[in-house]
């Protein structure tokens, strides 16, 4: 394919979320292309990313889709934060990172504000933190939530994600939105992919014996890569040298108690070897242990995670991941975005993130309409960047953990984290690099590592700075400095727990606002 050909023609091979998403987001933005999804015939998507970052709402504006529109469809409900549970250690009592900004006095100290108080009080908890400067932690702890203004630095349309049926997600958007706007779907199977001189995608044989070629084919193939990686080689970079696990088993359980269980944020609890996720949505749980083969058989790991959730007659379903990511994911004609470009793995919801994100500059990219080798390593360099420092912020849920009590956890503790070479390079101050990369890092501006760090006991704003002031200075002055600003604290935590008492419970809202109401 000559490099500068004008690109009007788009396959995008894989009908999963990756695919479907991709091929919704390129014919709303470039309705005149000629956009279709090739879908295999009999093959199952992965089909198991049910849990989304507050992120996807711009995704969502951008497409003009709203939440009553798509939620009853999906089984879908709202999640307004994760929390981690024995990541830190056994029976540690669990932390959250709510979703939204933080709400911090002006010209005082932001962040430093709790931790002032975490110093001059010691034996506050480290819960405490949330509590203290995110509102929405509010209709958390009380498993409420509101669309009504009532509670400062929080709007629900902005800062709420969602939990939902990724496969019935995909099939809504194709039915109800792609082919609306004009997009077609073939529903056949590959047979074989036919490459010209240069190795790039010259047509793509179908089952049918249909030959069909174009100017740009993306790989949302999931982890097989078909065209990146299984037709064009391109290297993958693998991630296991910061991340441990490389497994996960998956299923669906029922609701006990609908009511109580269904509650506004996914649970992640940390476990022998790995980590349990529960995700609710509507109609029932959707619940995965994620594992690394290198400690436990996927024989006892099955057998574990059925102890662990109390359930062994339910449909259980193994998955192996492939931790990392290629090299280049824009290579001549061909593009990944999902599964088929890379993985990080299921921590912090992050599948669907990296698939409208990467979306956001191939758009940028293709509103070129010809694609140069700069507009390539544009792409390959912005995607890159992004995904390798959600994979840092991942790999420190582990590497702040003070767990030794199994093999799994003792070699995390041993672990070498290259702070000086690929993922942490030129960061003098791992603590202080963290600091400035997270606080300005979009996907978790306003708290996100720091919500991780405090929850895990390490303090990543500047304690340091407050001890050395203390130590050289009245305590007394600190003391009597400070104190009305941890008052301050302490009142509002009260002022937003009497503002939501009133709000309805998370069960009851999607009861009388989506559930209530016929499918549009």
């Amino acid at each position: 394919m000559s490099t500068m050909k004008p690109i009007n023609k788009i396959y995008v091979i894989g009908g999963g979320s990756a695919g479907t998403m991709t091929a919704c987001t390129l014919k709303k933005l470039f309705p005149h292309k000629d956009i279709r999804i090739i879908e295999a015939r009999n093959i199952p998507t992965v089909g198991v990313g049910e849990s989304t970052l507050a992120a996807i709402n711009g995704w969502l504006a951008l497409m003009g889709i709203k939440d009553q529109e798509f939620m009853k469809a999906c089984d879908a409900s709202y999640k307004l934060s994760i929390r981690f549970e024995d990541f830190y250690k056994k029976n540690d009592g669990g932390f959250h990172y709510p979703f939204g900004k933080p709400y911090t006095f002006q010209n005082i100290a932001g962040y430093n504000d709790w931790y002032f108080k975490k110093f001059l009080y010691p034996h506050t908890l480290n819960t405490d933190y949330v509590n203290c400067l995110f509102p929405q932690m509010a209709l958390v702890n009380e498993n409420k939530i509101t669309d009504q203004n009532i509670i400062p630095n929080w709007n629900m349309q902005q800062d709420a994600a969602y939990h939902f049926d990724a496969t019935k997600f995909s099939h809504w958007l194709k039915e109800k939105y792609f082919r609306k706007m004009g997009g077609r779907i073939l529903v056949e199977n590959i047979v074989k992919v036919n490459q010209n001189e240069d190795g790039s995608i010259k047509s793509l044989l179908l089952d049918t014996t249909n030959e069909v070629n174009a100017d740009l084919y993306i790989d949302c193939t999931g982890f097989k890569s078909l065209l990146l990686g299984k037709t064009l080689k391109e290297p993958f970079e693998s991630y296991e040298n910061i991340l441990p696990n490389n497994s996960a088993w998956c299923t669906k359980k029922p609701y006990k108690n609908k009511e109580k269980e269904l509650v506004g944020y996914t649970n992640c609890r940390a476990v022998d070897n790995g980590w349990i996720w529960n995700i609710p949505l509507w109609s029932r749980m959707g619940m995965g242990y994620v594992y690394s083969d290198k400690y436990i058989s996927d024989e006892d790991a099955l057998h574990q995670f059925q102890h662990h959730i109390n359930r062994c007659d339910l449909e259980f379903k193994n998955l192996k991941m492939r931790i990392g990511i290629h090299k280049n994911l824009w290579v001549k004609n061909v593009c990944a975005i999902g599964l088929s470009a890379g993985f990080i793995e299921p921590l912090e919801s992050n599948s669907l993130l990296s698939v409208h994100e990467f979306l956001m500059h191939l758009i940028t990219v293709l509103k070129k309409n010809t694609v140069s080798e700069f507009a390539k390593q544009y792409f390959n360099t912005a995607c890159r960047r992004m995904y390798n420092g959600f994979a840092e912020f991942v790999a420190l849920h582990y590497a702040l953990s003070n767990r030794t009590d199994t093999e799994y956890w003792r070699d995390i503790q041993k672990k070498h984290y290259p702070i000086e070479e690929q993922f942490f390079k030129d960061k003098s101050d791992f603590q202080l690099a963290y600091r400035n990369k997270m606080e300005y890092n979009q996907f978790h501006s306003g708290g996100g590592f720091h919500c991780i760090a405090t929850g895990m006991n390490w303090f990543p704003t500047s304690l340091h700075t407050i001890q050395y002031a203390l130590a050289n200075n009245d305590m007394k002055y600190y003391e009597r400095e400070w104190q009305p600003t941890i008052d301050r604290l302490n009142k509002r935590k009260l002022e937003w727990k009497n503002k939501v008492k009133d709000c309805p419970t998370l069960y009851q809202y999607l009861k009388k606002n989506i559930y209530g109401k016929e499918v549009r």
